[in-house]
């Protein structure tokens, strides 16, 4: 008890909220801007935290990871161009939400329900971290070889009307993915020669790429703008979300529980649990026919698994030391210039400081409505702008956001050149997702394939051997053979006559 009241005069401080005040209009900013992630967000705000007590420093680096994640979701669904990774699996279903006149709905679900789904990893976070931690510490390259391709088979799940198109999208992308020394031999690979490409190809640019740009390409060339009329979100965005939450509570609770359990797995975070509650909600939809149409139900799960991961990626972080996920990793050193050391020693040692970070993620999480509602409104106006003007603006924007990622004029061609192909196969009716879902693990799902090879001695009954990991093996393989029986069963045999 004395811990929590300490940890609540702490955060009392004027100063402290202050600077929640700020960093929640910084993270805003800077989510909302294609290419700026949170995890850039929060690399920038580490030489302003050297200045501060930790708790400060702490109220900083949460209130701007929570708002970022969230952010992205408004350019998604005002211009389909995904402010961050974890925005980009439904922006889609977001953007034609608003060309139906629903962007209040959709904007209102994203802040409603990623405020929700972030008070529910809080409140995990605080009852049940030790437990959590003692389950992600246990997986190895094994586990999380399963748990990719898992992952990548959601790409089959949100190609919206033809699999075999969404399964050609993601080879690409895990073709892009073989590109440079991120390998595990760290020899060249695809790069002809190119000393650009050994760094291989950053997911960014071409998320950048494959949305903004072709969006851009695709409203110059279109005869009429598909840009939807301002008057699209003159209501009001919680009309309608009580309903949403008495219609959808098991897609809430559903996308809260595996964003917090992916988000407490080192090295997944709200990225990979976007996707994975996107095509679970589809999977598990009574109207799967209405996904990609504009529906309001992948927004819902995925949207609360977003924020959920951002709490749930600090369980291991603070119980054991091990990052969640990027931005986790970043607050890790933070806390060693700070004297704490994260470990299950921080909570005895220093359970004001503990205590004080679950009040502040659920502070963070509470003054997303009424912030998130001011940024809604004020990015409303972009769709008052005329196409003309707007097209070479958000141009300018994706160019700094690439060019912001490497400093190097390379990613900029990146980008364009991810622009055209995003295009050309949309033009083709390929969907462009599966290509960045298979850019963000491609990378991962040849590092943990290779790792558990070498820990097997090259035999392939070592990803059944440990129990975790095997639950995971049969639950993917289950879903393979039962997307493959649907698929032969599709098969329409020609009658003779």
């Amino acid at each position: 008890m004395q811990a929590i009241i300490d940890a609540f005069l702490l955060i009392a401080d004027p100063y402290v909220i202050l600077l929640i005040c700020v960093s929640s209009a910084f993270g805003l900013f800077v989510g909302a801007m294609p290419g700026l992630t949170a995890t850039m967000a929060t690399a920038l705000l580490v030489p302003v935290t050297f200045f501060m007590p930790p708790l400060p420093a702490m109220a900083v680096i949460v209130t701007t990871s929570c708002m970022a994640i969230f952010a992205g979701d408004i350019p998604g669904a005002l211009l389909r161009i995904p402010g961050t990774p974890a925005s980009a699996a439904y922006a889609n279903e977001a953007y034609a939400m608003t060309i139906k006149g629903k962007a209040e709905e959709a904007l209102g679900a994203g802040v409603v329900f990623s405020a929700i789904g972030g008070i529910f990893g809080t409140i995990v976070l605080a009852t049940s971290a030790p437990l959590l931690a003692e389950v992600a510490i246990k997986f190895s390259s094994f586990e999380y070889f399963w748990l990719v391709c898992l992952g990548l088979t959601c790409a089959v799940f949100i190609a919206l009307d033809d699999p075999v198109k969404g399964m050609i999208a993601l080879f690409i992308g895990l073709g892009v993915a073989l590109i440079g020394l991120e390998n595990p031999a760290g020899l060249p690979r695809f790069t002809f020669g190119n000393t650009d490409l050994m760094a291989g190809i950053d997911m960014i640019p071409a998320m950048i790429g494959m949305f903004a740009i072709a969006e851009v390409l695709r409203i110059v060339a279109a005869a009429t703008t598909r840009l939807p009329p301002a008057r699209a979100i003159s209501g009001s965005i919680f009309k309608g979300q009580w309903l949403l939450t008495k219609k959808y509570p098991r897609q809430i609770l559903r996308g809260s529980v595996i964003g917090t359990l992916i988000g407490a797995l080192p090295g997944a975070g709200a990225d990979i649990a976007s996707w994975i509650t996107y095509a679970t909600a589809k999977k598990f939809s009574k109207e799967p026919e209405k996904f990609g149409t504009g529906h309001v139900e992948g927004i819902v799960e995925s949207g609360a698994a977003n924020n959920a991961a951002v709490s749930g990626a600090w369980i291991p972080a603070l119980v054991f030391g091990i990052p969640g996920d990027s931005i986790t990793a970043i607050v890790i050193g933070v806390l060693y210039l700070k004297n704490i050391i994260p470990g299950p020693m921080v909570f005895v040692n220093q359970p004001a400081i503990v205590t004080g970070i679950f009040a502040l993620f659920f502070l963070a999480n509470l003054i997303m409505v009424p912030f998130g509602w001011l940024a809604i409104k004020s990015a409303k106006h972009i769709l008052a702008v005329p196409r003309e003007i707007l097209m070479p603006i958000v141009l300018l924007f994706c160019i700094v956001g690439a060019f912001a990622v490497t400093n190097s004029p390379f990613a900029i061609g990146v980008m364009l050149a991810f622009g055209l192909i995003g295009f050309l196969m949309e033009e083709h009716g390929f969907p462009v997702a599966p290509v960045i879902l298979g850019i963000i693990l491609g990378p991962m799902l040849e590092q943990n394939f290779v790792t558990s090879m070498i820990k097997s001695d090259g035999s392939f009954f070592g990803f059944f051997n440990r129990p975790i990991a095997a639950g995971l093996g049969v639950v993917t393989l289950a879903v393979w053979a039962a997307m493959l029986w649907r698929g032969l069963k599709a098969i329409k045999v020609p009658q003779q006559a």
